[in-house]
Order: C-alpha cells, then sequence, then structure tokens
C-alpha cells in the first residue's frame, strides 16, 4: 500500500520554505532520481514520483494553503494526484529545465553552420609610418580548408555516406517510461557527431577534419593618422567557419613606437626647441623641426624659456581625413658654457648696464614671496 508522506519532508525544506526554495530543492531532487539516471532502480523511481507529487501541490499556492490547513485529505488525500491535472505543465517545465531540454517529442537538432572565430595580430610601428600611413606585409597563422579535399574531408575519389546510426538526421532517440508516460529523450548521434554524414576513407592531409593549418601572408593598408589602440579589421580573414558557416575576421591592434623629437597627444605634436641666449634676449629667425621638414620662425626678443608657440595644420592627419592637428613647440633658452674671458668681461659689462633692470628683477621676485607667506 502507498503510504503518504509529508510533502515538506520529501523536499527537505521547512513549511515556511520560499517558492525559490521549493522549486531549487525540487530541481535538485528529481535529478538526483530522475528515471534516466537511475535505470531500472525502482526505489529511485518511487522516490521521484513521490517528489513530484509534493511539487505539484506546494508549487500551486491555493493547495499549498489547503494542504498546510488541512493535510492530504485537503487536496482529494490522493496525495497531489487529484482530478486536476493543470499543475503539471510547470512540473514538465521544470524537468524540461533541469535535463537542457532533454525531453522532447520534436527533432531536427542537427547541427547548423558556425562562424569562425576572430583572430588578432597585434602590428608595431615607427612613429612616422603612424603618421603618414604605410603598407604592410604580415603574416598569420590560420585555419583554411583542406586544398586537397576542398574541406569536405573525403579523400578525393570517395565520398561521404549517409549514417547508419541516425539515418542523416544528426540526432538519436530514446523511449523512456517514466511516472508520467512515455518521453522520447534526443541527443545528438555519437557515431557521425551529428553530422549525419560518414566518412570512410579520410583525406589523407588533413585527416578527414576538412582543415588545414598554414601561414598566409596578408597585405594591409594602414591609413594616416592611427595611433597606439587603433584597430583595423580585415573581413573574412580570421579562422574557417564549421560545416559551411562563414569565415571569422582579422583585427589588426596598432601599437606606435615613441619618437625621439616628437610627442604626440590626440592629433596635436609637441616638441621642445632649444635658443641661445641672446636669440632669446634680442629676437631671431630660428628653424623649427616639424613633420614635413624644417622650417622658420620668428621669435621677438625678450623671449623667455617655457614660451609656447603654434603652427596651425602642422600635426596629424585624422585618421578619417578630415583635417589636421596644430604642432606645438615651446623653447628653452640654452644657458652658455665655458665661457671665454672675454665673453665674462662682456656679461660683467651688460649686468652694469642692466643693474637697475635686475634690481626690479629682484624686487618682484622677493614681493611675489612676502605675498605668499603673508607679510
Amino acid at each position: 500500500m502507498y503510504r503518504l508522506r509529508d510533502y515538506y519532508e520529501i523536499l527537505n525544506i521547512s513549511k515556511d520554505a520560499s517558492q525559490d526554495e521549493i522549486k531549487s530543492s525540487f530541481r535538485t531532487l528529481a535529478k538526483k532520481y530522475h528515471p534516466d539516471l537511475n535505470p531500472d532502480d525502482k526505489e529511485a523511481e518511487q522516490k521521484f514520483k513521490e517528489i513530484n507529487e509534493a511539487y505539484e501541490v506546494l508549487s500551486d499556492t491555493e493547495k499549498r494553503r489547503r494542504y498546510d490547513a488541512f493535510g492530504h485529505a485537503g487536496v482529494n488525500g490522493q496525495g497531489g494526484y487529484s482530478q486536476d491535472f493543470g499543475g503539471f505543465g510547470d512540473i514538465f517545465d521544470d524537468i524540461f529545465d533541469i535535463f537542457g531540454g532533454g525531453f522532447t517529442q520534436t527533432s531536427s537538432r542537427r547541427k547548423g553552420p558556425v562562424r569562425g572565430a576572430d583572430l588578432r595580430y597585434n602590428l608595431d610601428l615607427e612613429f612616422t609610418e603612424a603618421v603618414f600611413g604605410v603598407e604592410k606585409e604580415i603574416q598569420i597563422r590560420k585555419t583554411e580548408h583542406c586544398e586537397t579535399c576542398d574541406g569536405t574531408g573525403v579523400k578525393p575519389g570517395s565520398s561521404k555516406e549517409t549514417c547508419s546510426k541516425c539515418h542523416g538526421t544528426g540526432e538519436v532517440r530514446y523511449a523512456q517510461q517514466s511516472p508520467f508516460g512515455q518521453f522520447v529523450r534526443v541527443a545528438t548521434c555519437d557515431q557521425c557527431n551529428g553530422t549525419g554524414e560518414i566518412i570512410k576513407e579520410k583525406c589523407t592531409v588533413c585527416s578527414g577534419t576538412g582543415k588545414e593549418i598554414k601561414n598566409k601572408k596578408i597585405k594591409v593598408k594602414v591609413p594616416a593618422g592611427v595611433d597606439t589602440g587603433s584597430i583595423i579589421s580585415i573581413r573574412g580573414e580570421g579562422e574557417m567557419g564549421e560545416r559551411g558557416g562563414p569565415p571569422g575576421d582579422l583585427f589588426i591592434y596598432i601599437n606606435v613606437r615613441e619618437h625621439e623629437v616628437f610627442e604626440r597627444e590626440g592629433n596635436n605634436i609637441y616638441l621642445t626647441v632649444p635658443i641661445s641666449f641672446t636669440d632669446a634676449a634680442l629676437g631671431a629667425e630660428i628653424e623649427v623641426p616639424t613633420l614635413d621638414g624644417i622650417v622658420n620662425y620668428t621669435i621677438s626678443e625678450g623671449t623667455q624659456t617655457g614660451t609656447q608657440f603654434r603652427l596651425k595644420n602642422k600635426g596629424v592627419p585624422n585618421v578619417r581625413g578630415v583635417g589636421k592637428g596644430d604642432l606645438y613647440f615651446t623653447v628653452e633658452v640654452q644657458v652658455p658654457k665655458g665661457l671665454t674671458n672675454k665673453q665674462k668681461e662682456l656679461l660683467k659689462e651688460f649686468a652694469k648696464e642692466g643693474g637697475e633692470y635686475h634690481k626690479e628683477v629682484k624686487k618682484g621676485f622677493f614681493d611675489k614671496v612676502k605675498d605668499a607667506f603673508g607679510n
């Protein structure tokens, strides 16, 4: 005689368990005692039946209320299997989820085309190559269709055969009896790995895979204005696809080496230009290196160290082809070293001539110091 057990005890939960806790416990126990995982085990089959009885009642708010109030009598005294089977749909759905959709009456799960994987290549460029653009030839190692068998995996002169186990469907079905009736479990055919075809005579070059690894040279056009972190994509140059799927793409990541003179920020160029003491004092026409060559630039007399100047449109071209950045150069006055006696005497005379000026400079500096310290 079938013994009625407490449903909370069957699911190993407390009487105040939430619906999430009920469902979680049910999924764990149902998977543990499912007949598919315990073939010919009568005890497991009985436990599985009890688990579903308990879940069918406790997962339904109204049935659970009646069960809590009146026990098994509140649910028609039939252990949850009353005339109302409406709640079984949820149970079936949960079992279906547990086994990843393993129970079905539908077919057509044959593997379809799969896109190939993308590839990455790191490309180092010289500073000027990134600024002006360049064409580079790179070599990558990638998987492509086997030339000998044209990607079929079959030895030339031979052909594929329909899998005898799945009859070309790529899947096999197993009938399984359960407390709810007969279900059909669908799985990928282990004989043909879901392809529905068998290769009797494999290609000797690719061993039946239909693909081989090759070294391929590719010309890459690098546009002017790229910088470290820029990415160039080449469609279709990634790994080959599977079962007729398209190939992946090749992504080229740019890294630009530093320059000895120029520094780049965005599309602007920065550099420091040394000038002599006399040029700074008297003003002069100085030579300024740019990306396009040397240009002459006139600085006014009394130019101080750290003064910055701007040359418009002498920077890096915009990678989208519209406009250019600017070039900024900062002058740095070089203090002369190794002076001759005559030069020293001249500077002393200069200092005497500029006595009042030096006093004003000194006075102005110490006035700022006093202000800074609140004196």
